[in-house]
């Protein structure tokens, strides 16, 4: 198969991961493990975390929003030490970076499609992120969030690519799922080396520095 795109999630594969800021946070505070997440996939299309993304909430509106969803589910928790927990987290991985610049040097497309939200202060380095792809794709910005198919058909329109020779990357299994029903190859990121291995295979060159 001749790849002409790869797909990349930010947080959790180009950026470090929420899901280990927010399990520390579990930890720290005597939540038991994956509490939060759980309230994020039981509450829905409707919940304050997905709200967020779609950008329907601003950071504020969602710490009491949020803490509402977690309350309902048992577990006491401050939004806002929450997210900057995750903010902090969130810096790029080196070796994805060089990854993405490789791809483009050697003459394949890469976007990033990640859910996100608008926090104050990110917007300059959210602007030098997007100018490592040729095509960056914002939850928050387009109103849509994986694993909606809408948002995947945007990003390959945004590619002018079709979904059979695209390739993605993500942390999150029910994201990856909607990929492969759209026809992409998909990796499931646990670890750069890992993840970077089995696109190195699929694309037929190396990515990493020696």
């Amino acid at each position: 198969m001749s790849y002409r795109a790869v797909i990349f999630d930010l947080g959790g594969v180009i950026l470090g991961s929420p899901l280990h800021a927010i399990a520390a946070y579990e930890s720290d505070h005597g939540i038991e493990t994956g509490t939060i997440n759980r309230v994020v996939v039981a509450t829905g299309p409707s919940g304050a975390w997905s709200r967020l993304e779609r950008g329907e909430l601003a950071l504020e509106g969602f710490y009491r929003a949020f803490e509402s969803d977690c309350r309902a589910a048992g577990a006491e928790i401050s939004g806002r030490e929450l997210m900057q927990r995750i903010g902090e987290i969130s810096k790029p991985r080196p070796e994805m970076l060089t990854a993405v610049d490789r791809i483009r040097e050697l003459g394949l497309k890469a976007a990033a499609l990640t859910n996100n939200w608008v926090a104050e202060g990110e917007a300059d380095s959210s602007a030098l992120l997007a100018a490592r792809f040729d095509v960056f794709v914002e939850s928050s910005v387009v109103q849509l969030r994986k694993p909606d198919p809408r948002i995947y058909q945007h990003t390959c329109e945004q590619l002018a690519e079709s979904p059979e020779v695209a390739i993605f990357l993500d942390d999150i299994g029910r994201n990856l799922k909607t990929a492969r029903e759209l026809g992409m190859a998909t990796i499931k990121f646990d670890h750069p080396d890992q993840a970077l291995g089995e696109l190195e295979e699929l694309l037929g060159f190396c990515l990493r520095n020696a």
